[in-house]
């Protein structure tokens, strides 16, 4: 019974301190605009593991201004889509991808900068695993968050 009361104590002290620590640390919000920002690559994700490469460009804007930099760089939304079809042709090219260590910089209203990661996992007859970092541009427009410059290493 001692043996009991003491590990009770124990337990107890152990769970106000952590209670204690918890209460010490400051809780902050994110601003709307950097959640709606991070939302457009959640959005992306699902998209691209639904084999879905149409979701997947609506992040991007719709101009002749869009960038899309990799080892080349490449001019305008729709060579952008055009370079993605041909790619990643099946939805087995097409991988699952996910996203990491994402980071929302708000530069102003009208535009953000968000770094971080990405891995994509396929198997090795479609081109192996692939794994980089990343940096866009996002644009505010009438149609919400757009991507404007993306620059992917792999």
């Amino acid at each position: 019974m001692l043996l009991r009361l003491r590990l009770l104590s124990v337990l107890v002290a152990a769970a106000l301190a952590v209670s204690s620590a918890v209460a010490q640390t400051p809780l902050t919000t994110v601003p709307q605009a950097q959640l709606d920002v991070i939302k457009v690559l959640i959005a992306q994700e699902a998209a691209w593991n639904r084999g879905d490469l149409v979701g997947f460009a609506e992040s991007y804007k719709d101009s002749t201004d869009t960038l899309f930099i990799t080892n080349i760089v490449n001019r305008g939304f729709a060579g952008m889509v055009d370079s993605y079809k041909r790619d990643y042709p099946t939805r087995a090219s097409m991988g699952t991808l996910g996203f990491s260590e994402l980071e929302a910089h708000l530069l102003d209203e009208r535009f953000a900068v968000v770094i971080g990661r990405y891995t994509l996992e396929r198997s090795k007859k479609e081109g192996g695993n692939a794994t980089g970092l990343f940096s866009l541009v996002l644009e505010k427009t009438d149609k919400g968050w757009k991507i404007i410059v993306d620059h992917t290493t792999g």
